[in-house]
């Protein structure tokens, strides 16, 4: 079973810069998956920020990340990044990749999800 780990998070300044890389391991990643990466900061529900298809491609960006984030993928090692520059202070949560079947950006269609890692921003 695919399991999915997540690093890159941090702490920096507003307009600051971080790349978040999420590693596939314990099973194959089929070419037909999506990949994406959803946040959920403090008090709030979980939300969608970007997904891509596995074999590449097809991207969609949240609307509130546009023109800030970049996901791309490597398939040698599995791995997803997600780039993100002039980061705002809402942007700070913790930060999800999962992956699933469906190209969609409901989390409800994604099976395995990683732990998490936190990005804070100071204002």
């Amino acid at each position: 079973q695919v399991q999915l780990v997540e690093s890159g998070g941090g702490s920096v300044q507003d307009g600051g810069s971080l790349r978040l890389s999420c590693t596939a391991s314990g099973g194959r990643i089929l070419s037909s998956s999506i990949m994406a990466w959803f946040r959920q900061a403090a008090g709030k529900e979980r939300e969608f920020v970007a997904l891509i298809r596995w074999r590449g491609g097809s991207e969609i960006y949240a609307d509130s990340v546009k023109g800030r984030f970049i996901i791309s993928r490597d398939n040698t090692p599995n791995t997803m990044h997600l780039h993100m520059i002039n980061l705002k202070p809402e942007d700070a949560a913790v930060y999800y990749c999962a992956v699933g079947s469906e190209y969609t950006t409901n989390q409800k269609a994604y099976r395995t999800w990683g732990q998490g890692t936190q990005v804070t921003v100071a204002s």
